[in-house]
C-alpha cells in the first residue's frame, strides 16, 4: 500500500513510512493511494467477532504487515480497556444508539488510536534500533491519550502542547501527573489552533525535523485515522450491516474521527450519511451551509476538545472531493493561511454534501441535552457527546442512527454537575488523580523558544 500527500509533491511512502513521518514534507497529509474494499460477506462475518479480530481484518490491508505481527500489537493495545466489548452500543431511543468510546485508559475515544500507535511506534523503532521525538498539539484528549500511550517507552520522547487554561482539570492532570521522564506537558499561552500551528511549523522546518527525529501523533497521522475506522465497522455490524444502512453522527473538532467514518464507508460499509456535529465554533457547519470555509475566531466552550477552527483533517476530505488534486488543495490551504478562508467549488461541495450532513449545538442546547438525556434515559453525557446527540436527533429517520460518545462524563465534571446536579465519578483506577503532583512547563507562543526547549530536553 502506497501513501500520497494531499498536496501532491512529497515522496510516496509505505504505511510505516507515512506513520513515522506524520506530516508530509510538503505540508500535506498522507492518504492511501487506493482504499481496500470489503465484500458484503466479509463485512457480515465481522458481526460475531471480538473487537481485536475486527481491527485486524479491517486494518491489515492498509499496513503491509504480517497478520501475526499486527494481531499481537492490537492485542497489547486493547488489553487494558475497561469493557470487554471495547466499544459497546447503548440504545437511547427507538433507532438511536450511543457508541461508548470512553472505556480506554484515559476515558476518551483517542485511546483507540493512541494505544495502538504507541505499540506500532515502539515496534518500528525496536526493529530499526532508533529513537523518535513526538511533538503533538491537543485540545485535551489527544494529549492525555498520547502521554498514556508513550510514557516509559524506550524509543520515544514525547512533547505535548496544550492551550493553557483551555482544557478541563481532568484532561490537564492526565497530562501533567505521569512521572516518566520521557513525557513532557507544555502549557502554551494561546488556543488550540496556536498549538497546532506551532507543531506544523516545526515539521516544515526540515532541518529541525531531521535533527530531532520528529514525528506526529495528532490526527494528522494516518495511523491514527486508520485505527478509528475499526469502531465504525464494529458498531454498524452490530446493528445489521451490511444488510441495512446506518447513519453516524460524530462530534467534530479536527475532522479525524469523521474522516475515519468516510474511509469505512469507502471500504464498503453501508453508512448512508456522516453527520458533522459542531459546538458554537461552527466553521464546518457554516462551510456545509454556504460553501465558504472562513475563520471567525475561536470561543472557549464547555466542550473544549471541539474549540477548533483549523480542522486539519478536513484537508483530506477536500483532497478526495477534488478527485485527489493536490494543487487545488495547496491553493486552498494557502488561502486559509493568508486570507483566513476559501470558497469550495460547486462540484466539490456537491460531492461533500452527498456524503456529509452537519449541525450545531449552542452552549444552552448542549446543557439542555445533558439534562434531558439524564432525566429520560439515565445516561450521563459529556458535553462533546451531548453536542453529538443534539445534532443527531435533528437527523433521525427510518435509518438507525449511531452517535459517537467521545469521552467519559467524569472528564468534564463542572458542566455535567451544573446540568444534572450529579458529580460524575472517575473510575476506581483514577480516584487519586487530584492527589498526584503535577509536572508541566508554561511556554510562550514562540516557535523558536519551543524548538530550543525541545532540543534542550533531548
Amino acid at each position: 500500500m502506497q501513501y500520497h500527500s494531499t498536496r501532491g509533491t512529497a515522496p510516496v511512502l509505505d504505511f510505516e513510512g507515512a506513520m513515522l513521518a506524520g506530516l508530509a514534507r510538503d505540508g500535506g497529509l498522507y492518504v492511501p493511494g487506493e482504499i481496500p474494499q470489503m465484500s458484503r460477506e466479509d463485512i457480515a462475518a465481522l458481526a460475531t467477532l471480538p473487537y481485536e479480530e475486527i481491527a485486524l481484518r479491517v486494518m491489515l490491508p492498509f499496513t503491509g504487515m504480517s497478520e501475526e505481527r499486527l494481531g499481537d500489537l492490537i492485542a497489547k493495545a486493547y488489553g487494558g480497556f475497561g469493557h470487554t466489548a471495547r466499544a459497546p452500543l447503548v440504545q437511547l431511543s427507538q433507532g438511536h444508539f450511543l457508541l461508548e468510546l470512553f472505556h480506554g485508559p484515559t476515558l476518551a475515544f483517542k485511546d483507540f488510536a493512541m494505544q495502538l500507535i504507541g505499540q506500532l511506534f515502539q515496534d518500528a523503532m525496536s526493529r530499526r534500533g532508533d529513537r523518535i521525538t513526538i511533538v503533538g498539539a491537543t485540545s485535551g484528549d489527544t494529549g492525555s491519550a498520547a502521554i498514556e500511550a508513550f510514557r516509559g517507552l524506550d524509543a520515544v520522547e514525547c512533547f505535548i502542547l496544550f492551550p493553557h487554561g483551555r482544557v478541563s482539570d481532568v484532561q490537564r492532570r492526565q497530562m501533567t501527573t505521569p512521572v516518566e521522564e520521557n513525557v513532557h506537558a507544555l502549557a502554551l499561552d494561546g488556543h488550540f489552533d496556536d498549538c497546532q500551528a506551532a507543531v506544523k511549523d516545526m515539521f516544515n522546518d526540515h532541518a529541525f525535523r531531521d535533527r530531532v527525529g520528529l514525528t506526529a501523533v495528532n490526527s494528522i497521522n494516518w495511523a491514527r485515522v486508520l485505527a478509528q475506522v475499526v469502531y465504525f465497522f464494529s458498531a454498524a455490524t452490530s446493528l445489521g450491516a451490511p444488510h441495512r444502512e446506518v447513519d453516524v453522527t460524530v462530534p467534530t473538532g479536527n475532522f479525524g474521527d469523521i474522516f475515519a467514518g468516510y474511509i469505512a464507508r469507502s471500504m464498503g460499509l453501508p453508512i448512508r450519511r456522516l453527520i458533522i456535529a459542531t459546538n458554537s465554533n461552527d466553521i464546518l457547519h457554516r462551510t456545509f451551509e454556504t460553501g465558504d470555509h472562513r475563520k471567525e475566531g475561536v470561543q472557549p466552550t464547555i466542550s473544549p476538545s471541539m474549540d477548533i477552527e483549523v480542522s486539519s483533517n478536513f484537508e483530506r476530505a477536500l483532497f478526495m472531493a477534488h478527485d485527489r488534486d493536490g494543487a487545488a488543495v495547496t491553493r486552498m490551504m494557502a488561502e486559509l493561511k493568508a486570507q483566513g478562508g476559501f470558497t469550495i467549488s460547486d462540484n466539490a461541495m456537491a460531492e461533500l454534501r452527498s456524503i456529509y450532513g452537519s449541525g450545531r449545538a449552542s452552549e444552552d442546547e448542549t446543557m439542555a441535552t445533558i439534562r434531558r438525556l439524564h432525566e429520560t434515559t439515565g445516561e450521563i453525557l459529556c458535553p462533546h457527546s451531548a453536542v453529538g446527540v443534539k445534532v443527531a436527533e435533528e437527523h433521525l429517520s427510518d435509518c438507525p442512527m449511531i452517535t459517537l460518545a467521545t469521552a467519559h462524563p467524569a472528564k468534564f465534571p463542572d458542566a455535567v454537575t451544573e446540568a444534572t446536579g450529579l458529580h460524575p465519578a472517575l473510575p476506581e483506577r483514577m480516584v487519586d488523580l487530584f492527589d498526584r503532583p503535577e509536572r508541566q512547563t508554561r511556554v510562550a507562543n514562540d516557535l523558536d523558544a519551543l524548538k530550543t526547549l525541545i532540543e534542550g530536553r533531548l
